[in-house]
């Protein structure tokens, strides 16, 4: 943890060392706190006195996870402002200041349920919170300022909603990251459908938006409507159906609608098939999407034909990863708009097809139950299988969160032209060489952990030759002698990847994405 902790710092340095404003300052006094507030959530859940059953096997990873949207609203406004674009400018400054009060709440939470009431974290927790209300106080509007008080207030009911329903799925910063993400995503689609100018904003986003808040809403209307009946019958089954097809055409469709002025199948189809390059993309999306499929079928037929109890290792696990980045990387370098539309719908499909194996709804609930018990490992200790989401969600935030306004040219001069490659280099190349290479050859490893040295050597070396194999294949890609920089970067976000317990699918695109952005 202690490690860990240290290498959070030294990203928050390095953005604040290029940054340095009064954000940045607010991100260091945060960071701190954090730091502290973090062993009193560890120390609840070890002695289980958190209010919510967090999952097992890892500590809270508040520090980490506290920092990740504050940094991003950070650089993003640091990157705006350069542009001249002063409306992401300022959205950049709503996002950090909506990071900050989430990570408060989540620190000023577990202060508040232990017993007996640490006096020093209280002190150093009300300074930091001080510092942070009063920056943004002297820096955000009326209307911003509802703003993130919305998304706080959204955070809260959803995270009281979903934490009691699906026990043991996240720990402490992991349900800080993604609800927070979900509850700013849902504040966002709320502020733009209640202020519709046509014309204005990109269809793509609002594709994104719709289909996220969509699929959450989805998920908690049958959850609160199968507390009342059994979802693995027939008659449930049809009827899960019926509403899916009743709320995706009766509510999302006109709820899109409203936002692109358009119809949205109509766009939709439009769009995928504009382009000769993009319907060949398609064409070779699905080869791998059936690849992908037979990898699950032959492990598990392996696994019934033999007679002791069979789990996919780690290298079969690590096939989907070479599979997602041979499917992201042609999207980026020929069509990442394309890219874009085509995570969302994948990212929908996958909670989709979630929903049908936990509620077993009938025909292919117990199927999926069954293909896919076999890849399980022991992030997945909750009712939820998430492992395969955080992959897909790993690779495509550094393609959504890529501030497309603020480059004009479709990319960002320096590192920055590295940024939508993030989730490639982090997880598609990093995570996986690292894996295979400690798994199969590592002798040295970390102290207190499982990791080894070699493996976190091989994949910075391989993360380097994947940045030589972008220079040379995506003409878009000027990196403007910053390789020092771009080196540091890949090497802190491969040692975290040793060192935390968190979700690293999810947390080290971010990470690599903050540094390339700074």
């Amino acid at each position: 943890v202690l490690v860990e902790s240290l290498l959070v710092f030294a990203v928050v340095l390095s953005v604040h060392a290029v940054v340095w404003d009064r954000f940045s300052w607010c991100t260091v006094a945060l960071a701190v706190q954090a730091f502290y507030v973090q062993f009193k959530w560890d120390r609840l859940l070890q002695l289980g006195g958190a209010v919510f059953q967090f999952r097992g096997a890892a500590n809270s990873g508040l520090l980490p996870a506290s920092m990740v949207i504050p940094l991003l609203g950070v650089v993003m406004k640091e990157r705006c402002r350069a542009a001249g674009i002063v409306y992401f400018e300022r959205f950049g400054i709503v996002v950090a200041s909506t990071g900050m009060l989430l990570a408060l709440f989540l620190s000023i939470l577990a202060v508040g349920i232990t017993k007996p009431v640490p006096t020093n974290t209280c002190i150093l927790t009300g300074i930091a919170g001080s510092v942070i209300i009063y920056t943004m106080k002297h820096s955000l509007t009326v209307s911003e300022v509802i703003e993130v008080l919305e998304v706080l207030l959204i955070f809260v009911y959803l995270s009281m909603i979903l934490l009691y329903l699906l026990p043991r799925c996240f720990t402490p910063g992991e349900a800080l990251l993604v609800l927070g993400g979900v509850s700013f995503v849902l504040n966002q689609l709320i502020k733009r459908s209640l202020n519709v100018i046509e014309g204005r904003g990109d269809p793509i986003d609002f594709f994104l938006l719709v289909a996220v808040v969509g699929v959450v809403l989805l998920g908690l209307f049958f959850t609160v409507l199968f507390i009342f009946m059994d979802s693995g019958t027939w008659i449930s089954s049809m009827f899960f159906h019926m509403m899916t097809a009743v709320l995706g055409l009766g509510v999302i469709m006109p709820w899109l609608y409203r936002l692109i002025q358009r119809n949205p199948l109509f766009w939709l189809l439009q769009f995928l098939f504009q382009t000769q390059t993009r319907l060949c993309l398609l064409v070779y999306w699905t080869f791998l999407a059936a690849s992908a499929c037979g990898v699950v079928l032959y492990q598990n037929a392996k696994r019934s034909s033999e007679s002791k109890k069979h789990q996919a290792s780690t290298i079969t696990r690590k096939y989907f990863h070479f599979i997602v980045v041979a499917a992201y990387v042609p999207g980026l370098i020929y069509d990442r708009q394309l890219l874009y539309v085509a995570a969302v719908l994948c990212l929908a499909v996958f909670i989709f097809l979630e929903y049908v194996r936990y509620f077993r709804i009938k025909p292919f609930g117990q199927t999926l139950r069954h293909l896919l018990s076999l890849f399980l490992d022991e992030r997945d200790s909750g009712p939820l299988i998430l492992s395969h989401i955080y992959l897909l969600l790993g690779m495509s935030l550094p393609v959504w969160l890529f501030p497309r306004p603020c480059a004009p040219k479709g990319t960002l001069p320096g590192a920055g032209a590295l940024v939508p490659y993030s989730g490639v280099l982090a997880v598609g190349v990093g995570d996986t060489i690292a894996s295979l290479f400690g798994s199969t050859m590592g002798e040295i490893k970390w102290p207190g952990t499982k990791k080894t040295f070699e493996g976190t050597m091989t994949a910075i070396f391989a993360q380097i030759i994947a940045v030589a194999l972008i220079l040379i294949f995506d003409s878009s890609v000027n990196l403007n002698s910053s390789y020092a920089w771009i080196l540091a970067s890949v090497s802190l976000v491969s040692l975290l990847e040793a060192y935390t317990t968190q979700i690293d699918n999810l947390l080290l695109p971010l990470y690599l994405h903050i540094m390339l952005m700074a």
